[in-house]
């Protein structure tokens, strides 16, 4: 198995067509599907089930899409990073992140960083918090940003930025106009919010709030991004809670109002290998503390 059969197969399981695949490729269909029967025999295993009308992914086939195309990822980075050495270029910091720090600093702290240490090239992965975890054991990041910090104790956690959930309401909705409301005002709202496999520490922080204010929330919708949730919202297509952040961030067709009472906060962890930590994801981690300023209220 190698790296070029590796992209022959993630094509053909990206686009579950053997034709689009080979133009994609730039190669005939009849070599694509040879090279891919033969990576099965080498694997000794059926990677794709096919017919004269579909193909799809067995499950053996799903695993090794996932696989190929961190493979795929690390051989570019792998070659990148040889050339810049051979350039004078010496080193890569690989950051994990989850979606919210993007709006707290981090494009900034890549910028200064990289001025500051020019041999070296940073290379960001967003994953959820369990996927950080698992890439930091496993070697594949040297510092992550996530949402919780219950790790082993073989990972250092430590708190970096905390804010409160705020209240994000269209602009046509009844309690539009106000600046402060009790969440349970909004009991009888469909709600705007993550699955829970894709962010747990969220979909579990928000649901308890809104039980802790006497009401189970109606989630009418699920997505996986912080500005998909605000754009849903936007169109009115239900209520979020959302973190104060992004009332800085996204403004249009939207209000943010405050939530009475104490709540957990939105809170966002560094983790590191306890016992071998990288000096540049210490140097990146002191970067990004020193961007950190309090959210204004700005509702």
């Amino acid at each position: 198995m190698d790296l070029k059969q590796l992209r022959y197969f993630v094509a053909v399981a990206e686009e579950l067509h053997f034709g689009r695949a080979a133009a994609r490729l730039f190669i005939s269909q009849p070599a694509l599907s040879f090279d891919i029967k033969k990576l099965e025999s080498q694997l000794d295993v059926q990677l794709l089930t096919r017919n004269n009308k579909s193909v799809s992914l067995t499950n053996a086939g799903q695993v090794l899409l996932d696989e190929a195309r961190y493979l795929l990822l690390r051989a570019e980075q792998a070659r990148r990073l040889t050339l810049r050495s051979a350039q004078g270029f010496v080193g890569r910091l690989s950051i994990g992140f989850v979606n919210s720090i993007l709006h707290r600093g981090l494009p900034q702290a890549v910028r200064t960083f990289e001025q500051d240490h020019p041999d070296t090239e940073i290379v960001l992965m967003e994953m959820n918090s369990a996927e950080q975890a698992q890439a930091l054991q496993r070697g594949q990041i040297d510092i992550g940003f996530v949402h919780w910090s219950h790790f082993p104790e073989s990972i250092r956690g430590e708190p970096v930025l905390a804010e409160p959930f705020l209240c994000c309401l269209p602009q046509g909705h009844r309690l539009a106009g106000e600046s402060r409301i009790d969440l349970a005002q909004l009991a009888n709202d469909d709600f705007i919010l993550f699955p829970r496999n894709v962010s747990p520490h969220y979909h579990d922080l928000i649901i308890a709030r809104c039980v802790a204010a006497g009401f189970s929330p109606r989630i009418r919708h699920e997505t996986r991004l912080w500005q998909t949730v605000v754009a849903m919202v936007a169109y009115e297509m239900g209520v979020a809670l959302v973190p104060q952040t992004l009332a800085g961030t996204w403004k249009e067709g939207v209000h943010y109002c405050e939530i009475s009472g104490d709540g957990a906060l939105s809170e966002v962890h560094a983790i590191r290998h306890a016992d071998k930590p990288s000096a540049a994801a210490e140097s990146f981690l002191t970067v990004l503390k020193a961007l950190q300023k309090p959210v204004a209220p700005g509702l």
